[in-house]
Protein backbone atom coordinates (compact mmCIF):
# COMPACT_ATOMS: atom_id res chain seq x y z
CA UNK A 1 0.00 0.00 0.00
CA UNK A 2 1.57 3.09 -1.17
CA UNK A 3 1.19 6.15 1.49
CA UNK A 4 -1.21 8.14 -0.79
CA UNK A 5 -4.00 4.92 0.09
CA UNK A 6 -2.82 5.23 3.83
CA UNK A 7 -3.69 8.70 3.90
CA UNK A 8 -7.31 8.33 2.63
CA UNK A 9 -7.68 4.97 4.26
CA UNK A 10 -6.51 6.01 7.77
CA UNK A 11 -8.08 9.39 7.29
CA UNK A 12 -11.68 8.19 6.56
CA UNK A 13 -11.19 5.07 9.48
CA UNK A 14 -10.88 8.03 11.82
CA UNK A 15 -13.14 10.39 10.87
CA UNK A 16 -16.05 7.93 10.76
CA UNK A 17 -15.07 6.05 14.01
CA UNK A 18 -12.78 8.56 15.81
CA UNK A 19 -10.98 6.99 19.07
CA UNK A 20 -11.26 8.82 22.20
CA UNK A 21 -14.04 11.00 21.21
CA UNK A 22 -15.86 12.24 24.41
CA UNK A 23 -15.44 14.65 27.56
CA UNK A 24 -13.16 13.24 30.27
CA UNK A 25 -14.50 13.50 33.39
CA UNK A 26 -12.54 14.12 35.76
CA UNK A 27 -9.88 15.56 33.68
CA UNK A 28 -6.91 17.53 34.94
CA UNK A 29 -6.66 20.24 31.69
CA UNK A 30 -8.31 20.62 28.80
CA UNK A 31 -8.23 23.73 26.33
CA UNK A 32 -10.48 24.92 23.44
CA UNK A 33 -9.26 25.01 19.72
CA UNK A 34 -10.40 26.95 16.45
CA UNK A 35 -9.74 26.88 13.04
CA UNK A 36 -11.75 30.28 12.00
CA UNK A 37 -10.81 29.23 8.46
CA UNK A 38 -12.76 26.58 7.99
CA UNK A 39 -14.71 26.59 11.44
CA UNK A 40 -13.19 23.59 13.17
CA UNK A 41 -14.06 23.88 16.75
CA UNK A 42 -12.39 20.96 19.48
CA UNK A 43 -12.06 20.56 22.61
CA UNK A 44 -8.85 18.34 24.46
CA UNK A 45 -9.04 16.55 27.76
CA UNK A 46 -6.64 14.99 29.61
CA UNK A 47 -5.65 13.53 33.00
CA UNK A 48 -2.20 13.28 34.01
CA UNK A 49 -0.09 10.75 36.07
CA UNK A 50 2.42 13.13 37.17
CA UNK A 51 4.30 13.99 33.82
CA UNK A 52 2.39 11.36 32.01
CA UNK A 53 -0.92 11.50 29.87
CA UNK A 54 -3.08 8.74 32.04
CA UNK A 55 -5.75 9.16 29.17
CA UNK A 56 -6.83 12.00 26.83
CA UNK A 57 -9.88 12.44 24.86
CA UNK A 58 -11.69 15.17 22.39
CA UNK A 59 -14.53 16.33 21.39
CA UNK A 60 -16.49 18.47 18.61
CA UNK A 61 -16.87 19.29 15.36
CA UNK A 62 -14.70 19.76 12.54
CA UNK A 63 -13.45 18.54 8.96
CA UNK A 64 -12.18 14.72 7.77
CA UNK A 65 -8.92 15.97 8.39
CA UNK A 66 -9.29 17.69 11.93
CA UNK A 67 -11.31 14.76 13.26
CA UNK A 68 -8.83 11.86 12.12
CA UNK A 69 -5.78 13.55 13.22
CA UNK A 70 -7.34 14.15 16.71
CA UNK A 71 -7.95 10.51 16.79
CA UNK A 72 -5.04 9.77 15.47
CA UNK A 73 -3.33 11.91 18.26
CA UNK A 74 -5.30 11.01 21.32
CA UNK A 75 -3.58 7.14 20.82
CA UNK A 76 -0.32 8.05 20.15
CA UNK A 77 -0.12 10.02 23.39
CA UNK A 78 -2.16 8.11 25.44
CA UNK A 79 0.71 7.14 28.04
CA UNK A 80 3.48 8.92 26.81
CA UNK A 81 4.91 11.74 29.00
CA UNK A 82 5.26 15.59 28.25
CA UNK A 83 8.90 14.99 26.82
CA UNK A 84 7.70 12.38 24.56
CA UNK A 85 4.73 14.01 23.06
CA UNK A 86 6.58 17.01 22.45
CA UNK A 87 9.39 15.78 20.19
CA UNK A 88 6.19 13.82 18.63
CA UNK A 89 4.26 17.00 17.95
CA UNK A 90 7.75 19.07 16.25
CA UNK A 91 7.86 15.10 14.19
CA UNK A 92 4.13 15.58 12.61
CA UNK A 93 4.67 19.45 12.23
CA UNK A 94 7.32 18.58 9.80
CA UNK A 95 5.82 16.15 8.54
CA UNK A 96 2.73 18.60 7.49
CA UNK A 97 4.70 21.21 6.50
CA UNK A 98 8.20 20.10 4.81
CA UNK A 99 7.70 18.30 1.76
CA UNK A 100 10.79 16.80 2.11
CA UNK A 101 9.90 15.16 5.33
CA UNK A 102 9.91 11.61 5.77
CA UNK A 103 7.86 9.72 8.13
CA UNK A 104 10.15 7.41 10.85
CA UNK A 105 8.80 4.30 11.86
CA UNK A 106 8.19 5.78 15.50
CA UNK A 107 5.30 7.87 14.24
CA UNK A 108 3.27 4.56 13.31
CA UNK A 109 0.11 5.65 11.76
CA UNK A 110 0.44 9.30 12.03
CA UNK A 111 2.75 8.79 9.27
CA UNK A 112 -0.59 9.22 7.35
CA UNK A 113 -1.03 12.84 8.04
CA UNK A 114 2.01 13.26 5.29
CA UNK A 115 -0.65 13.36 2.88
CA UNK A 116 -2.02 16.73 4.10
CA UNK A 117 1.35 18.90 3.25
CA UNK A 118 -0.17 17.91 -0.55
CA UNK A 119 -3.33 20.48 0.64
CA UNK A 120 -2.04 22.98 2.36
CA UNK A 121 -4.85 25.02 3.26
CA UNK A 122 -5.29 22.05 5.36
CA UNK A 123 -2.42 21.98 7.68
CA UNK A 124 -4.07 23.87 9.63
CA UNK A 125 -6.77 21.16 9.74
CA UNK A 126 -4.41 18.39 10.69
CA UNK A 127 -2.51 20.78 13.70
CA UNK A 128 -5.22 21.99 15.68
CA UNK A 129 -5.99 19.42 17.93
CA UNK A 130 -1.38 19.14 18.56
CA UNK A 131 -1.92 23.05 19.68
CA UNK A 132 -4.81 22.72 21.80
CA UNK A 133 -3.10 19.41 23.38
CA UNK A 134 -0.66 21.72 23.89
CA UNK A 135 -2.46 24.42 25.63
CA UNK A 136 -4.00 21.97 27.73
CA UNK A 137 -0.60 20.43 29.09
CA UNK A 138 0.67 23.92 29.43
CA UNK A 139 -2.00 24.82 31.77
CA UNK A 140 -1.79 28.21 29.97
CA UNK A 141 -4.19 29.80 27.29
CA UNK A 142 -7.57 27.65 27.75
CA UNK A 143 -8.30 28.51 23.84
CA UNK A 144 -6.20 28.55 20.90
CA UNK A 145 -6.58 29.78 17.27
CA UNK A 146 -4.68 29.02 14.36
CA UNK A 147 -4.98 32.47 13.06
Amino acid sequence: MDLKELYRDVILDHNKRPRNFGRLDPSDAHADGHNPLCGDRLSVFVRMDGERVEDVRFEGKGCAISTASASLMTEAVKGKDKAVIGALFHKVHSLLTQQDAVPGAELGKLAALSGVREFPARVKCASLCWHTLNAALDKGASTVSTE
